[in-house]
C-alpha cells in the first residue's frame, strides 16, 4: 500500500479520523424539524453577565428551546435543548447562542468545529402527552428543565415564523491551539435558509429550570413567561462567517 501523501491529506481533510470523519461536509438539511420555543423574561444583570461584547443586551429576554430533528442530513435522528438570547449586533438585531445540549456526537462535533456552536451532550426529549407538548432537559442524570406548553391552542402567521427562523444567530467559537494556548476566538454569524413552515401554533406555557453546576440554565432564572410557540418546519443549516476577532 502507497502511504497516504501530504497532498491528499490536503484533499481530504474536512473532520476527524481523516478516513472516517465524525460528520460530512455540509450545507445540512433537517426536515419536520420541530421546535418548542418558550420566551421569557430573566434579570438583565444575569443577561449581562454572559453576554460577551460586543453585543449588546437591550432587553431581559432568554428563548428556551427544544428541537426534535429526526430527518437531519449528515447528522440522523437527534433533538436538543438550549438558551438564546435576543442580542444587537452594529445596530443589526440577532440570537446569541448560549447554550445547547443534545444526544448525537455528529452535530456536537461538527457544530464546535465549523461555526462554535456551544454543544455539550445532555439528554432533551420532546413529546406530546394528551393536550400538552412537553420538552424536558436531563443532564447527567437529573432532570434541569421541564418546557410545557398547551398543544395547538392558536394558530400562528406561517410569513412571520419563517421571518423569525431566518433572523441571524451568533456564535462564540473557541478553539485552543495544541499548545493549550487560544488559537481561534471568534464571533460567528449564521442564518437559516430554505425555510418551509408547516405547522405554527401558540399557546399557554411554563418552564421550570432547576439549578446544575455543570449545566447552569437556571443563572438565567425564570421571572415571567412571555409566549409559547410550536413549530414544525423544514430548514437548511449553511455555512456561517466570521465577523469579530478577539485575537486581532
Amino acid at each position: 500500500m502507497t502511504q497516504l501523501t501530504a497532498q491528499q491529506v490536503r484533499e481530504r481533510a474536512f473532520s476527524a479520523p481523516l478516513t472516517s470523519p465524525a460528520y460530512p461536509k455540509g450545507p445540512y438539511r433537517f426536515i419536520n424539524r420541530e421546535f418548542l420555543i418558550i420566551t421569557y423574561e430573566t434579570d438583565l444583570d444575569a443577561l449581562r453577565a454572559v453576554v460577551p461584547e460586543p453585543f449588546k443586551v437591550t432587553e431581559p429576554i432568554v428563548k428556551f428551546e427544544v428541537i426534535r430533528m429526526p430527518d437531519s442530513s449528515g447528522f440522523g435522528d437527534y433533538t436538543e435543548s438550549g438558551q438564546v438570547i435576543p442580542v444587537e449586533f452594529n445596530g443589526w438585531k440577532g440570537s446569541y447562542v448560549h447554550s445547547m445540549y443534545l444526544d448525537d456526537l455528529a452535530p456536537i462535533a461538527a457544530g464546535r468545529e465549523i461555526w462554535g456552536f456551544p454543544k455539550k451532550f445532555g439528554h432533551p426529549t420532546l413529546r406530546i402527552e394528551k393536550e400538552t407538548l412537553i420538552g424536558t432537559l436531563d443532564y447527567d442524570g437529573e432532570r434541569i428543565a421541564t418546557a410545557t406548553m398547551g398543544y395547538k391552542y392558536h394558530p400562528l402567521d406561517h410569513t412571520a415564523c419563517r421571518n423569525a427562523l431566518e433572523t441571524p444567530g451568533f456564535l462564540l467559537k473557541i478553539i485552543p491551539g495544541a499548545d493549550g494556548s487560544l488559537q481561534i476566538c471568534e464571533l460567528v454569524e449564521y442564518a437559516l435558509t430554505d425555510v418551509v413552515i408547516k405547522s405554527a401554533y401558540s399557546g399557554p406555557g411554563a418552564l421550570d429550570l432547576r439549578p446544575h453546576a455543570m449545566a447552569p440554565l437556571a443563572d438565567l432564572p425564570v421571572r415571567k413567561i412571555l409566549s409559547a410557540v410550536h413549530i414544525l418546519s423544514d430548514v437548511t443549516l449553511p455555512y456561517g462567517k466570521v465577523i469579530h476577532s478577539y485575537l486581532k
